[in-house]
């Protein structure tokens, strides 16, 4: 197998072709010639319509909703360019869908997030790159190469412009909940600002309840850090708390995935959460634009961990960043 491949070739799968033309215009490619559809039985057909002999191919596809389709059209690409014989094959995978299946929370419980990692280096991938996993032990379930970008690093400076270094004394970076505290702590670092904790109990799926919010927040601007939005039910019920509970003057709040299900619009719509800036790893349909929402794209950080790899330079140096 080569290191890498004789050019870079960048395909997009029908759920981030937007981030995918991007990360292409920046690289000053063209956006690889491929269709993927689907048969009147709902079967992905995936057609090759250039050459990638001995390329360097980077497949960007999130598996977002529709997750299984979505997955499969990734899969079948992937097996696609291996038998077109690429040299070298690079799942881009903005957003890792099954990363929150990562253990068993009950006896007989699969862990998806494996199988998942199983089934695309089984269908010929060489490296994963990805951002933000639910949980970063996922990088082992890989026995191959995977680069791992963060979010925090493209939403720090948002804020950092936002709330310039002199007028930071009232702002406080919060974690919705202990899972996220790791996360959050590496936003206040960037912001040099003091972080408060959502200490919740959950009693069930996309249900929970707010205990107690541990640090100070009486009277400050909070920023919710989390590494997704699914139902919302966690972060504008945390936003809520932070204001009845802790005292909060303003909650802002920000994450990396948008997967936004139902109600999540409605609930953002009706909270209190002043303004929720998300990266656009998940795209955003019409429907579920709002004003208080603001995104911000990822393919710049993408073109050049890309880059990068091709030109088998380090990604990390991209961490560092302010």
């Amino acid at each position: 197998m080569s290191l890498h491949g004789k050019d870079i070739k960048i395909f997009a799968g029908n759920s981030c072709v937007g981030v995918a033309k991007q990360i292409a215009n920046i690289l000053a490619l063209p956006l690889g010639k491929c269709q993927v559809n689907h048969f009147a039985d709902g079967e992905v057909a995936v057609s090759i319509e250039e050459s990638v002999r001995g390329s360097d191919v980077f497949v960007v596809q999130s598996t977002c909703s529709p997750v299984n389709d979505h997955l499969m059209e990734l899969l079948i690409m992937i097996d696609a360019f291996r038998r077109a014989s690429a040299a070298r094959i690079t799942a881009v995978i903005p957003y890792f869908g099954y990363a929150r299946q990562d253990r068993k929370a009950k006896s007989r419980d699969p862990i998806s997030a494996k199988l998942v990692a199983n089934l695309i280096t089984t269908a010929g991938a060489d490296r994963v790159l990805t951002m933000d996993l639910h949980a970063s032990q996922i990088q082992g379930f890989f026995d191959i190469p995977l680069d791992h970008l963060l979010g925090v690093p493209l939403l720090a400076p948002i804020f950092a412009e936002k709330f310039p270094a002199g007028e930071r004394d009232d702002i406080v970076a919060v974690s919705p909940d202990m899972g996220s505290v790791t996360r959050a702590r590496k936003f206040a670092g960037r912001l040099d600002v003091p972080i408060a904790i959502v200490d919740k109990r959950r009693p069930r799926a996309n249900v929970c309840e707010v205990l107690n919010i541990i640090g100070e927040v009486k009277d400050k601007r909070v920023i919710l850090v989390d590494d997704m939005v699914d139902t919302a039910g966690t972060l504008c019920g945390g936003a809520q708390a932070l204001l009845e509970v802790g005292g909060a003057k303003e909650v802002y709040a920000c994450a990396t995935h948008a997967v936004l299900s139902d109600p999540a619009i409605e609930r953002i719509q009706r909270s209190c959460i002043k303004e929720l800036i998300l990266l656009d790893t998940i795209p955003l349909p019409p429907e579920k634009q709002l004003d208080k929402i603001k995104m911000y794209p990822v393919a710049p950080v993408f073109a050049e961990a890309i880059a990068r790899i091709y030109q088998d330079k380090p990604v990390s140096p991209l961490f560092d960043r302010v």
